[in-house]
């Protein structure tokens, strides 16, 4: 029987949750959970996405994410596939470790929104030790919403939520560890549970979020690219022996990924004469332009800005 299409708007925040195979736990001890938060911010900022919230049990995880118009399923299977390969790797093994595909359902309002943060940092509740210390765990963001940890990996947004309990960030913090205390034990987190197996709403949910247009032309991202550069960047990317094109070639292929929408085959056709694994490790550099050189960085803002 084939599988229901997922639920997918440009616009759209998800919550995400994906569980490993009944035999075997998603996460052996403290350093995989590491290497997974490690993961996310990565593609985090790869992507240009946002995380709202997290929590990682041992053998499922949870995350509210916003993608800004990243393709969820492609930020999903980035995620996943990488920490997959990291963990047969470690432990010498092969095939499956999770459950299937992802699930994931669309947040649709203020209301699940605020439910939802509130159902993630709760999950350590099922953890003995952590049973009304929720926000002491730390592999969730709890502890990062109420004030009682820095989030040292610079993963979570929490001012998304915090702006719904004030504008006083102390008074908002202790608002919210209130709100999400009282909703510890209500049949709410039970109707969210259930929500994300059936990825119940339909619903596209605006709010005060923001997307990114990801569905640019390249002639158009080289030529706005060129522009700010000073430079003719449709040649050069072609051109792949070109010692003075090689940063704006590992550029233009990140963006072609982020912004356009196209995948590493579809750059390979696009290019000509490269491997998947040159247009990967291409865009790989790209993003590290982009983190480290402030004139890319600035090429990257004034497009998002256009779009």
């Amino acid at each position: 029987m084939p599988r229901a299409a997922r639920k997918k708007s440009e616009e759209c925040m998800y919550h995400i949750m994906s569980r490993s195979i009944s035999e075997i736990d998603l996460f052996q001890c403290d350093e995989d959970k590491d290497y997974y938060l490690a993961l996310l911010k990565r593609y985090k900022d790869k992507y240009c996405c946002k995380i709202y919230a997290y929590t990682l049990m041992d053998n499922h995880v949870h995350i509210y994410i916003n993608p800004c118009g990243y393709d969820i399923s492609l930020f999903m299977r980035c995620l996943n596939n990488a920490y997959v390969a990291y963990f047969n790797r470690k432990y010498n093994r092969h095939g499956h470790l999770y459950q299937g595909r992802f699930a994931s359902s669309i947040v649709d309002s203020d209301t699940y929104s605020l439910t939802l943060s509130a159902y993630i940092h709760n999950n350590a509740k099922d953890l003995p030790e952590y049973a009304g210390r929720e926000a002491l765990y730390r592999y969730s963001s709890y502890g990062i919403y109420t004030g009682l940890r820095k989030d040292l990996e610079e993963i979570v947004d929490v001012n998304f939520i915090l702006a719904h309990f004030g504008v006083d960030k102390k008074a908002a913090r202790e608002k919210y560890r209130a709100f999400t205390e009282s909703m510890r034990d209500t049949g709410i987190m039970k109707e969210v549970d259930d929500s994300i197996i059936r990825a119940y709403t339909e619903n596209v949910y605006n709010s005060e979020k923001h997307y990114i247009v990801r569905n640019r032309v390249p002639e158009e991202i080289m030529l706005k690219v060129g522009q700010f550069l000073g430079e003719r960047l449709e040649e050069g990317l072609r051109r792949k022996h070109s010692r003075e094109t090689s940063s704006n070639r590992a550029f233009v292929t990140y963006i072609m990924r982020v912004l356009c929408g196209y995948t590493y085959k579809s750059i390979c056709r696009y290019i000509g004469n490269m491997s998947v694994g040159g247009v990967s490790r291409l865009s790989n550099e790209g993003f590290k332009l982009l983190k480290e050189n402030m004139q890319y960085n600035n090429a990257f803002n004034s497009l998002i800005q256009m779009g």
